[in-house]
């Protein structure tokens, strides 16, 4: 039996006097910038960010008080003209976070968010997601959002850093996204596009306010055969939410959500000579062993929310079924067959108030459990063949929280947050021709955050520092040489994290400047080995460090133009970091995220009902590999969108068009890191056409 115990942190490669002094010229630099160019920026700064609600921080508050980097996006900006198949097509403009992988519908969507998640090659690691306060993200810390209905998704906000102290394990960042329900009269949609490499997707929607009753049906069906050889997806969504009250200050609100996805093939990764003269080919392998994954998954979910004079109480339940399978591109064990039932609540009290006019305090409870069955087969060139593993994992995770914010004056906010989390690991090996391989670990992890938040003449400067962890999930923690049980050499990951940052608004424009800087330890890095390729291990990488800039201005020009500028640059470096091959890759960059990373649109609307949007996003070189010997080029992607609507008595009508990739740039939209035999790049899609139409019975 094996138990493991989360190390205490260390922090012997900075002093704090050095840590005092990078805030300090932190704080001088935004400060004079802030006074330097917007000190004119006047008395509509206030009301402006007043306006902005925040919710994902456990707590609602105004984006003015926020004690840290916060990104919103609307439903104009999920919705409008788009083939709605990933989040990648919404959250490019958020800064710090770097998307990858949204024409491999079998790896799921890769998202890195100052780092956190980029080691991923399978779901998203080291951020929380979260769907109208229900989690998508696992107790051991891994989330998918194959399941995330983009077509009635209203909001999402992005918490940018470390927030274990609100939401405990793999808490680099939080995405919370919030859908319709019942916010205007009754009316029946539907919508249908198509485009080229197969792309096809049908919707059906429903919502309004119907006798005290609020309203969401929702049901999407895709297809799209995909540009590359062997990556063809389809998939069946289906979201349905209830809301109404049960009293005067009492509401509850249901959501239940199905995906069927029957198809979803891996074409693989490739290496650069295959990428350069044959982009849309497949990895031979990948064809010869059929990789890919079919899933479904149901998720029922309860929220009861009651709110009195200075308090609310928060009560959530949910359910999720899984049934996973996937195929990898190798014989031993390369079928995986996965049953999982994930389940949990919790409980919220904030109390205004509390003990003086000045203080608010939330405190609250989270229990998760998470039950699979996980065996792994032969894959007999895309059948299944012999049993070769099969174990029960179980994982439970307790977290207690409280937070405070306390107010001086009017101008000045101070805020605080404490979580202690205990997480549970159990293995039960039911393959015992090969021993016994059960085991157990337990992680116990407090996270502490403290921030302020100052209002300035012309803008709202904001302090935070945060703590985090990170614990290896089920997967992660397989054993290199194959067999079950834990990887006895794997250590939760751990970091501190400082940001200084300002943020201002107008009439015409909003804009958002911060700074960071993270150290890590025992960051977890993914390595493959030639025995097994296509699967993912892990190891601890010793120290790290990352330091970037995240900026993001809003501009409402004149007669219905609009535009968006963001930008990213990110120092993240392995400080001391020997692999278990005594490899020495200290010094070198983080692979997966470039060093600078921008967007850029510019939108019109008219009166008329013309709506149009061209944006431009550029990446940096990647490195592919620990050693930075291999590297993916930079590239510039352009994307085109436009729209016409019209109100015909009680039909709406809504005719789009869009053009991805509009100037054709041949670039890898996925990076596997460490990959073995060089099969580093997956080559995106060159410029495709989708159109489609809205219709719309009030």
């Amino acid at each position: 039996m094996l138990t493991k115990r989360s190390k205490s942190r260390s922090r012997n490669k900075r002093t704090m006097q050095a840590k005092a002094e990078w805030i300090l010229r932190l704080a001088v630099w935004v400060v004079a910038l802030g006074l330097g160019g917007l000190a004119q920026a006047q008395q509509n700064s206030e009301e402006e960010i007043q306006e902005i609600v925040v919710s994902a921080a456990r707590l609602e508050q105004t984006l003015q008080e926020a004690a840290r980097s916060v990104s919103i996006v609307d439903a104009k900006q999920i919705q409008q003209a788009k083939q709605q198949l990933s989040l990648a097509e919404v959250l490019q403009a958020v800064p710090g976070l770097y998307l990858q992988g949204r024409d491999n519908f079998s790896q799921d969507l890769r998202v890195s968010l100052r780092g956190f998640g980029a080691r991923s090659s399978f779901g998203i690691r080291g951020i929380r997601i979260f769907v109208d306060d229900i989690p998508e993200t696992l107790p051991d810390g891994q989330a998918q959002v194959d399941n995330i209905d983009l077509g009635s998704a209203k909001r999402i906000e992005v918490l940018r850093g470390p927030a274990a102290a609100l939401y405990g394990n793999a808490s680099g960042g939080v995405i919370s996204v919030f859908s319709e329900l019942g916010e205007s009269q009754p009316y029946i949609e539907s919508r249908v596009s198509a485009g080229e490499f197969g792309f096809r997707k049908v919707q059906l929607k429903a919502t309004g306010k119907f006798q005290g009753l609020d309203v969401l049906f929702n049901a999407v069906d895709h297809k799209v055969d995909g540009f590359r050889d062997h990556s063809r997806a389809e998939g069946t969504l289906v979201s349905g939410k209830l809301g109404f009250d049960v009293n005067d200050t009492g509401r509850v609100l249901v959501s239940l959500n199905h995906n069927d996805q029957p198809v979803a093939e891996d074409p693989g990764g490739i290496d650069l000579q295959q990428a350069s003269n044959q982009p849309s080919s497949a990895r031979d392998r990948n064809v010869q062993f059929d990789a890919g994954e079919a899933l479904q998954q149901t998720r029922l979910g309860i929220v009861y929310k009651k709110q009195a004079n200075t308090s609310q109480l928060l009560l959530r339940n949910y359910f999720v079924w899984r049934d996973f399978t996937n195929l990898l591109p190798f014989t031993g064990g390369g079928a995986v067959d996965l049953e999982r039932f994930f389940y949990g609540g919790g409980i919220q009290y904030v109390r205004d108030n509390f003990l003086t006019d000045s203080f608010q305090l939330t405190a609250g409870v989270d229990l998760d459990r998470q039950q699979d069955r996980r065996q792994r087969f032969d894959n007999d060139s895309g059948e299944l063949g012999q049993l070769s593993f099969d174990q029960d994992e179980d994982v439970s995770s307790t977290g207690v929280y409280l937070q405070g914010i306390f107010r001086i004056g009017e101008n000045i906010r101070l805020s605080t947050g404490l979580r202690h989390d205990h997480l549970s690991y159990d293995i039960g090996d039911r393959f015992l021709l090969d021993g016994d391989d059960s085991g157990d670990a337990d992680f116990d992890e407090t996270s502490v955050s403290a921030g302020a938040s100052i209002d300035l003449p012309f803008a709202t400067l904001f302090f935070n520092y945060a703590s985090s962890f990170e614990t290896p999930t089920t997967t992660e923690f397989a054993n290199p040489d194959g067999s079950g049980g834990f990887n006895q050499q794997l250590n939760a990951q751990s970091a501190d994290s400082f940001e200084v940052g300002l943020r201002g608004a107008g009439k015409s424009y909003f804009y958002e400047l911060a700074m960071f800087h993270i150290d890590l330890d025992d960051e977890l890095t993914p390595f493959e080995l030639a025995a097994f390729p296509g699967r993912t291990f892990f190891s601890n990488s010793g120290t790290s460090s990352r330091f970037g800039i995240e900026a993001n201005l809003q501009l409402k020009l004149t007669r219905g133009w609009s535009a968006e500028f963001s930008y990213t640059y990110s120092d993240f470096d392995f400080d001391a970091f020997l692999d278990a091959n005594n490899n020495d890759f200290s010094g070198n960059r983080l692979p997966g995220v470039p060093e600078h990373f921008a967007y850029g649109q510019l939108s019109y609307a008219a009166d008329s009902g013309l709506f149009a949007t061209l944006e431009a996003s550029y990446s940096g070189k990647r490195f592919a590999d620990n050693g930075n010997l291999v590297e993916a080029s930079s590239y510039t992607l352009t994307n085109f969108r436009a729209a016409y609507r019209k109100q015909l008595n009680k039909v709406l009508l809504e005719p789009f068009i869009g053009i991805n990739n509009l100037f054709d740039q041949r670039y890898s939209h996925n990076i596997r890191i460490n990959a073995f035999g060089g099969r580093f790049f997956e080559p995106a899609s060159p410029r495709h056409v989708y159109a489609g139409l809205l219709v719309r019975f009030q």
